[in-house]
């Protein structure tokens, strides 16, 4: 019998759109019959920082109830997504920490031969948003991973026109997540099911 794929959904998040974003992925995941994990990347920023603007202090008291990562939940997983917004063309520093907590397991073997993909968000249109997914990617790599992007595999990515993962733009609120976010999305957390159970199968008939 197989078992359902494990997936891992690892965000950073200060004013809400990636938050929005990761929920949506978990969402649509679960409906296509995975094991999922919606989780946070812990918050590095000083108290002050996220009391001096409103919709940073918000999102972080309206997500407490989100559980913060752990090298873990990637052992656990047979799949990851993770979600960064840019800066400055490069993923947040509260993401990569994490990331950078994983050096015992890769130094045992364990990142390697997962399904790892990744999603982001800026405040200007374009905004480093493909070269924070790339940059993400280098991680993959040295982890050993098969990395799984959308690619253009379905009609509506000539919508949103990211083929390294889903990506939005939203500046301060202006623009929430909407139908054309939501449907990349949608395929790309199909297709890393999809994928991912395919790869399992193969694994587990060798």
């Amino acid at each position: 019998m197989t078992t359902p794929v494990k997936l891992a959904v690892i965000y950073y998040s200060s004013t809400g759109t990636i938050a929005a974003i990761a929920k949506e992925l978990a969402q649509i995941a679960e409906k296509a019959g995975a094991e999922v994990r919606l989780l946070k990347a812990a918050e590095l920023a000083p108290q002050a920082a996220i009391e001096s603007n409103p919709a940073w202090a918000a999102h972080a008291a309206a997500t407490t109830d989100v559980p913060v990562a752990t090298p873990d939940d990637i052992e656990w997983a047979d799949a990851v997504v993770f979600g960064s917004p840019t800066r400055f063309g490069n993923i947040a520093a509260q993401l990569k920490q994490f990331i950078d907590t994983l050096g015992g397991l890769w130094a045992q073997g364990k990142l390697a031969n997962k399904i790892y993909s990744g999603f982001t968000s800026s405040a200007t249109t374009h905004g480093g948003q493909e070269s924070t997914l790339l940059a993400l990617y280098n991680s993959v790599h040295h982890f050993g991973g098969i990395l799984v992007t959308p690619g253009y595999t379905d009609a509506v990515k000539f919508a949103d026109g990211n083929p390294y993962g889903t990506s939005h733009v939203d500046a301060q609120g202006v623009n929430p997540v909407d139908d054309t976010t939501r449907a990349a999305a949608r395929v790309q957390a199909e297709r890393v099911i999809k994928i991912t159970a395919a790869f399992k199968a193969g694994l587990a008939a060798s």
